[in-house]
C-alpha cells in the first residue's frame, strides 16, 4: 500500500510539472550569437552614426574640390538705384541735377587658369580624406566588435560558472542531507554536519555571487550593444574554437602595416601633410585667371515729363555690352602669412612622419605580443584542462571517500573548492585563447566580424 501511495504521488507530480510546463509561455526572443551580437552592436552605435555623419562632411569637400579645380564660377546680378543731386547724365555723359533711376543687369563667368596646383592638391588632399574616414569607420567597428567579443566572453564565463556552482550547490545539498542521516544514524558527529552545512551556506552564496556578476555581465553587453536595457537579451552562449594557426611574426607584421586601420590612417595623414605642404609653396606662385562677361543698364528721370527716355526693351538692348579678361596676380607682400603657412605646413610634416613611425613601430609590437599571448594561452590552457580533469577525478573520489567516512567533512569541502577553482581557471583560459586568438587573426587581416 506504502509503494503504490508513493507511485500515485510520483506520477501526480510528473504530471503536474508537464502541466506547469505546458502553461509557461513559449520565449519569442530569439538567441544572439557572438556574430549576432556584433553586428547588432554596429548597427546601432551612435559613434558609427557620428562617423557616417563625418563621410557625409567629407563626400561634400571632395565634390567641391572636384567643381573648384574644374568648373568655372559663375554669377549673375542686378542693381536699382536712384541718384539725387548732382550726378552724371547716362544720355549726354555731362553732370546735371536731375534724379535718375538706375537699373542694372549682368553674367559673369571666370576660371581659375593656374594657381601654382592649389586646386589639384585640394582635391587630392580630399580624396585622401575620404579614404582617412572609410579606415575610420573599420577602426571604429573593429573596436565596437572587440568591445562586444570582451563583453559576451564574460556573460559566458559567468554563464558557465553559475551552472557549475549551481552544480556543486546540488551535490553540496545532497551530501548534508546524507549528512543530516547518518547523524540521526550515529555514523557522523554532529561538527562534520556542522561542517557540511557550513560548505552548503558557501556554495550558495558563490551561486548567487554568479548570479549577480552574470547579470552585471548582461548589462555590460547591453550598453556595449546599444540594446534596450528595459527588453530581454537572449543569448547563444556557445563560442567558436580558436584556430590558433602557426603564425610568422614577420609575415603578420608586413600585413598588419598594410591593412591595419591605424596604419592606413597615419599613412593618409602623411600624405594629406606632404600635399598641405605643396600647397603652401604654391601660394608663391602667380595665379592666372580668365574672366567673361555681359551686362545692361536701364535709366529714367522719374516724375520728369520733360526728359524722354527709350523704352525699357530698347535700352535693355542697346545698352548692353561684352568684356573678357585676362588677370595675372602676383603676390609680393602678405603680412607673412604665406611664410607662416608654409612653415607651419613642414612642422605639420614632421610631425606626421613621427606619428606614422611611431603607428608603424606599434603595430610590429602590438603583432609580436599579440602572438606571444595567444601561444601562451594555448599552453596555458591545455595546462588548465589537464588539471581540471585531474580535480574532477580527485573530486568524485573525494566524494565516495566522504560518503565512506575516509575523510572528514573539512577535506572534503577542500577537495571540492579546488575542484571549483580548476573549473574556473580552465574556463577562463578557453575564453582568453579565444580572444587572443582572435586578435592574431586579425592583425592578419581578418576583421573581427568576418570571424
Amino acid at each position: 500500500m506504502k509503494k503504490r501511495y508513493i507511485i500515485t504521488l510520483l506520477a501526480i507530480g510528473i504530471l503536474g510539472a508537464a502541466g506547469g510546463a505546458k502553461a509557461q509561455p513559449q520565449s519569442q526572443t530569439p538567441a544572439l550569437s557572438l556574430h549576432d551580437c556584433m553586428e547588432y552592436a554596429i548597427s546601432n552605435s551612435t559613434l558609427m552614426r557620428l562617423q557616417e555623419a563625418d563621410r557625409d562632411d567629407e563626400q561634400a569637400l571632395r565634390r567641391q574640390a572636384i567643381m573648384q579645380a574644374f568648373t568655372p564660377s559663375l554669377s549673375a546680378r542686378s542693381y536699382a538705384n536712384n541718384q539725387y543731386g548732382r550726378n552724371l547724365d547716362p544720355e549726354t555723359n555731362t553732370y546735371n541735377t536731375v534724379t535718375t533711376f538706375y537699373n542694372g543687369y549682368s553674367v559673369s563667368a571666370g576660371i581659375t587658369l593656374f594657381d601654382g596646383f592649389q586646386a589639384i592638391n585640394n582635391l587630392k588632399m580630399a580624396s585622401a580624406s575620404v579614404k582617412m574616414g572609410l579606415s575610420k569607420d573599420e577602426q571604429e567597428r573593429d573596436r565596437i566588435c572587440l568591445m562586444t567579443m570582451e563583453a559576451f566572453t564574460n556573460v559566458v564565463y559567468w554563464s558557465e560558472m553559475e551552472k557549475v556552482i549551481a552544480a556543486q550547490v546540488e551535490t553540496a545539498r545532497q551530501a548534508h542531507r546524507k549528512a543530516l542521516r547518518q547523524e540521526e544514524l550515529g555514523e557522523k558527529g554532529h561538527a562534520e554536519v556542522v561542517q557540511m552545512a557550513s560548505e552548503l551556506a558557501q556554495k550558495e552564496y558563490q551561486l548567487i555571487s554568479a548570479r549577480n556578476e552574470k547579470q552585471n555581465a548582461l548589462i555590460t553587453l547591453k550598453d556595449t550593444m546599444y540594446y534596450p536595457s528595459d527588453e530581454p537579451l537572449v543569448l547563444d552562449t556557445r563560442i567558436p574554437e580558436p584556430l590558433c594557426l602557426s603564425s610568422d611574426v614577420a609575415e603578420l607584421e608586413s600585413k598588419a602595416k598594410v591593412q591595419n586601420p591605424s596604419a592606413l590612417i597615419a599613412g593618409l595623414e602623411l600624405s594629406n601633410a606632404r600635399l598641405n605642404l605643396k600647397k603652401a609653396r604654391g601660394a608663391y606662385s602667380p595665379s592666372l585667371e580668365l574672366y567673361g562677361g555681359w551686362s545692361t543698364t536701364y535709366y529714367t528721370y522719374p516724375g520728369m515729363s520733360e526728359y524722354k527716355t527709350a523704352p525699357f526693351k530698347d535700352q535693355f538692348v542697346n545698352n548692353g555690352g561684352e568684356y573678357i579678361q585676362l588677370q595675372l596676380s602676383i603676390p609680393i607682400f602678405d603680412h607673412l602669412s604665406r611664410r607662416t603657412s608654409l612653415q607651419k605646413s613642414k612642422n605639420d610634416l614632421k610631425r606626421a612622419e613621427a606619428k606614422y613611425d611611431q603607428a608603424l613601430r606599434d603595430i610590429e609590437n602590438e603583432v609580436r605580443r599579440a602572438v606571444n599571448d595567444r601561444d601562451g594561452a594555448s599552453a596555458a590552457f591545455l595546462q588548465a584542462e589537464r588539471m581540471a580533469d585531474v580535480q574532477k577525478e580527485a573530486f568524485m573520489l573525494s566524494t565516495k571517500q566522504f560518503e565512506t567516512g575516509l575523510i572528514s567533512a573539512l577535506e572534503y569541502q577542500t577537495a571540492s573548492q579546488t575542484y571549483l577553482n580548476a573549473m574556473a581557471e580552465q574556463l577562463n583560459c578557453r575564453l582568453k585563447l579565444f580572444l587572443k586568438d582572435s586578435l592574431v587573426r586579425y592583425y592578419g587581416g581578418e576583421a573581427y566580424i568576418n570571424q
